[in-house]
């Protein structure tokens, strides 16, 4: 490859309180538009913050969690800029001394080795509030400023520019989704724009040590989208470096419609925003007892609690990798196998029928209506011979739209498997008269008509037979 690309993510996480970061307006999604605003978050004259203790703690939980240091004592600073849905004209943000500082994640990419990639600060901040087009009078051409959005409580993580790949910058970035949604800090949904990023693109000649010029796309709400964007924006570069011409530092929009990324403005340096500290709040103290506090609060993290599913529990890395997807998801898993005992059995159901189910009704593991407990009946009564496997799945769906336990599903449907010989054998050779051509067939060396047979013993036995038990009668009889 001629050109490497270096890339950055600056990803916005939208916490997850109840209240806004320097005011008491709710931060609920969705309401009429300018319904939840108050003096504070308007920015009118005399109105005064005061900073939401819970946002705070959100984000040490944050920067523990990404292995940030956390500042002792932090300071709050207005960030100057015009736009239409800023209300005060500045942006109460962090700058010189964020929250949490030097922190960092490791990656992989499948079939490549692991890496590290440096997180240069996370900082609290308010968002802004949102431009809408076109919806207020019905005409193209008109815009309406929607405030309810101002003043919602962001952390901002800003990474080193360490990602080499539209690949990486995605695994990165789910990461750090999987982190914030784990911690319950935020809901992580990307339509809302809960969490959002801005991704800095750059390209530089294989081999160099010296960045390009960087152009930053705004806003981009999906993993599939920040993928093409990134792979477009490099691209873009690449053509533009090798006609002749150069990189501008820009910001850019990614339409997903086209794939592809356009100017929006000039990209302002760091110095133009006129940052200074904000005089109406005092420098935040963090003592060393809030931090430990926080910190022994916290729940075991995904990676963590992924290298126990393997070490501990025996799991496939693929399993204990799709069963960490979500902490709900992992909680589930574990009170099954504490119900049961075999967590490969318990992984195969969770991963198997009750995420079917989940999908299919549009729940949530949350709202699953079979409990671990009642999935470790299920999967006893299998051990157990009481049921088949084919029979259990019936069971679960029973159990999926009744609520009920597996064991009275079982006897008010008259699903007991059945093993004794006497009634199997008594089926088997019912069968084998009436089919006195096959048992030929396979006698004469055809083995495969045994399937045949297989599937007319469950079928005359209504799927209760069991398949053991069918298969070594019918070998033994079928020889002759």
């Amino acid at each position: 490859m001629k050109y490497q690309p270096v890339i950055g993510l600056e990803i916005h996480v939208q916490l997850k309180t109840e209240t806004k970061i320097f005011c008491g307006c709710s931060t609920k999604f969705g309401s009429e538009p300018n319904s939840q605003t108050c003096p504070v978050c308007l920015g009118l004259p005399g109105s005064l913050p005061v900073l939401n203790k819970k946002v705070v703690e959100f984000a040490i939980k944050a920067g523990l969690s990404t292995n940030c240091t956390i500042t002792p004592r932090s300071v709050f600073a207005r960030k100057n800029y015009f736009y239409p849905d800023l209300p005060k004209g500045y942006q109460i943000s962090q700058f010189e001394d964020p929250i949490c500082q030097r922190g960092w994640l490791d990656i992989q990419v499948e079939g490549q080795e692991p890496k590290r990639v440096g997180i240069t600060r996370i900082h609290m901040e308010e968002d802004a509030g949102k431009l809408v087009h076109g919806d207020v009078s019905g005409l193209d051409d008109d815009s309406g400023v929607d405030l309810n959005r101002a003043c919602t409580p962001l952390l901002e993580v800003v990474s080193e520019p360490d990602l080499r790949s539209s690949d990486e910058a995605v695994v990165y970035l789910k990461k750090i989704h999987q982190i914030v949604t784990w911690l319950g800090i935020c809901d992580g949904n990307m339509e809302e724009g809960s969490f959002r990023c801005d991704a800095n693109v750059s390209i530089m000649p294989t081999g160099s040590d010296k960045f390009g010029t960087r152009a930053e796309i705004k806003n981009v709400n999906s993993f599939k989208f920040v993928k093409q964007a990134i792979e477009y924006e490099i691209q873009r570069q690449i053509d533009l470096v090798e006609d002749g011409g150069r990189v501008v530092q820009e910001t850019r929009l990614f339409d997903p419609c086209s794939g592809t990324t356009r100017s929006m403005r000039g990209k302002e340096e760091a110095h133009d925003y006129r940052y200074f500290p904000d005089p109406d709040l005092v420098p935040l103290v963090i003592s060393n007892d809030w931090i430990q506090r926080v910190r022994h609060e916290l729940p075991e993290l995904p990676e963590r609690r992924r290298q126990r599913f393997v070490a501990e529990l025996g799991l496939p890395e693929y399993d204990a990798e799709v069963l960490t997807a979500n902490r709900a998801l992992a909680e589930y898993f574990e009170a099954g196998v504490e119900a049961h005992g075999n967590a490969k059995l318990v992984a195969n159901w969770v991963m198997g029928e009750i995420t079917r189910a989940v999908n299919d009704s549009g729940k949530s593991i949350e709202t699953c209506p079979v409990t671990p407990v009642q999935l470790a009946e299920l999967i006893k009564l299998i051990d157990s011979g009481t049921i088949s496997g084919k029979i259990a799945k019936r069971v679960f769906d029973g159990m999926w739209q009744s609520g009920k336990s597996p064991d009275s599903i079982v006897e008010e449907q008259g699903l007991v498997q059945v093993s004794d010989s006497g009634a199997l054998e008594h089926i088997i050779d019912d069968i084998m008269t009436a089919n006195a051509g096959q048992v030929e067939e396979y006698r004469g060396g055809k083995e495969k008509v045994f399937g045949f047979f297989v599937g007319q013993v469950m079928k005359a036995s209504r799927g209760k037979a069991n398949p053991s038990v069918v298969n070594e009668l019918l070998h033994k009889k079928l020889k002759g």
